[in-house]
């Protein structure tokens, strides 16, 4: 039978904060400003190159080639991370591609209901070597995020509410990819929300500026817009968008993106997530 190292990071009763648990534990092998100008030109150049060909999935890139004044080359590095959508829809040939590429680890953000095949999926298994780590960041049951986050979920007009709400939650995760070995893709079911708000942090924390960020979270969006609903925990409008709905979207929700990342400071803060951390989180996007 197909054994799979999985950790599951879940959500425990909280008093006062919520928790988490460990339920099993994967054995994981490791652990000056740039001018306008030159920032566009780096996007442009570098965008089409971070799109990954993995057949089955779309939306799903390497958050390598992004500015930042951190780097010793002027980028982050290529083939650490990615972004993506829910991994059961990655074809062999998929699975394949992401091996080629080099993936170790997965860190699903998603809730444990959520997680596995569902209809239309390919029967495909990940490889058997591959670390799966459980990582959620909402928990529905809870009365304020039901009241304040769940009808607004599509929009990163949540996002600093989220923090708010869950920061217990969200700090797992990022220690969780803070712990794992390169060559790891974070995804939620779109990859576009749940994982918007957690590479948004990961991105401002290594340097890269706003601008990027958010044409990073508005990729994304395009990405899924116009598809099929993508089997998270809530009906997708955007599923059935046209090209002119994105755009009155994006031009709406931009400010949002732009005030979160101004504010990733304080988003920290509120995270209480160590300097340790966050320097392995920023040596994850910056080590070659």
């Amino acid at each position: 039978m197909h054994q799979l190292r999985r950790t599951a990071l879940c959500a425990a009763r909280r008093a006062g904060e919520r928790g988490v648990r460990t339920v099993r534990i994967a054995v994981l092998r490791g652990e000056g400003r740039l001018s306008a100008g030159q920032e566009q030109a780096r996007v442009g150049a570098a965008a089409p190159a971070r799109a990954l060909n993995w057949d089955g999935l779309r939306n799903v890139r390497d958050l390598g080639g992004l500015p930042t004044p951190l780097s010793s080359n002027g980028s982050t590095a290529w083939g650490r991370l990615a972004r993506g959508p829910r991994q059961e829809r990655l074809t062999q040939r998929g699975w394949n591609a992401a091996g080629a590429w080099g993936l170790r680890t997965v860190v699903d953000l998603r809730c444990p209901e959520e997680v596995g095949r569902q209809k239309g999926d390919p029967d495909t298994s990940p490889p058997e070597h591959l670390a799966l780590v459980l990582a959620p960041i909402e928990d529905h049951s809870d009365p304020g995020f039901q009241a304040v986050c769940l009808p607004i979920l599509d929009s990163p007009a949540y996002w600093r509410h989220h923090v708010r709400l869950l920061p217990g939650m969200i700090r797992a995760a990022l220690q969780a990819i803070a712990r794992s070995e390169p060559g790891i893709l974070v995804h939620c079911a779109a990859g576009r929300d749940r994982t918007g708000l957690i590479t948004a942090l990961l991105l401002a924390n290594a340097g890269v500026p706003s601008a990027s960020i958010v044409a990073d979270y508005a990729q994304s969006v395009e990405e899924m817009a116009g598809t099929a609903a993508h089997g998270g925990p809530t009906h997708d409008r955007q599923a059935g968008w046209s090209p002119t709905q994105v755009s009155a979207w994006l031009q709406r929700v931009t400010p949002e993106v732009q005030a979160f990342v101004a504010d990733h400071e304080e988003m920290f803060a509120l995270l209480k997530l160590g300097q340790t951390t966050r320097g392995a989180l920023r040596d994850l996007l910056l080590t070659p």
